[in-house]
């Protein structure tokens, strides 16, 4: 699985490999669905919406993972970045953020808007199911 994500963050660094929702979805269902524990993802993009990287920033229980907006702009900011994407999973299977997942988000984009990195969306991975900030207008 990490060969298979680590080729995969390879190719996208060369072209635009995730340059369509579809593309960045199959990417986090590969790297987010299976884990037993939530886990919090950036990815890095160039202006040109280009993958610069992709970061496990945060890594926490079951139930819940803290999230620090400092840290994620002090990486974005490290990396370069004029955009970033945020991925979370539900290990319990349940898609749908809650209302700490929406809180969260207007506070990250809020951070980065100071330093003028765009946050272009939030997914939410459990299982097979993906579902955007933006394609439901919560960002």
């Amino acid at each position: 699985m990490e060969l298979v994500s680590r080729a995969f963050l390879e190719e996208a660094a060369q072209r635009d490999t995730l340059a369509s929702p579809d593309a960045v979805r199959d990417y986090l269902r590969l790297t987010l669905a299976a884990l037993p524990h939530e886990s919090f993802l950036v990815l890095f993009l160039d202006s040109q919406n280009r993958l610069l990287a992709a970061e496990e920033m945060f890594r926490g229980t079951l139930t819940q993972t803290s999230v620090y907006p400092r840290e994620i702009v002090k990486a974005a900011l490290a990396h370069n970045a004029a955009a970033v994407l945020f991925a979370h999973n539900h290990p319990s299977g349940v898609a749908e953020p809650s209302r700490a997942d929406e809180l969260l988000t207007v506070s990250l984009k809020q951070a980065l808007a100071l330093v003028d990195i765009r946050a272009l969306d939030h997914f939410v991975v459990a299982g097979q199911r993906v579902v955007s900030f933006a394609e439901r207008g919560l960002l």
